[in-house]
């Protein structure tokens, strides 16, 4: 127990704990972008694709 109190008071835990939290903003903007652009984004991609193939 004592070991959990002294990481969560460690500055190391502090910045590791908003690198996750700024990582996961990150997916999840990611993924509302994805989802507002629907087929949209899937299409041009596909016919990038079909162009340089």
């Amino acid at each position: 127990m004592r070991r959990a109190l002294l990481f969560l008071r460690d500055d190391g835990a502090q910045g590791l704990t908003e690198f996750a939290l700024i990582i996961a903003l990150v997916a999840i903007v990611g993924m509302i972008a994805l989802n507002a652009l629907g087929n949209k984004g899937g299409n041009s991609l596909q016919n990038a694709s079909n162009q340089l193939s």
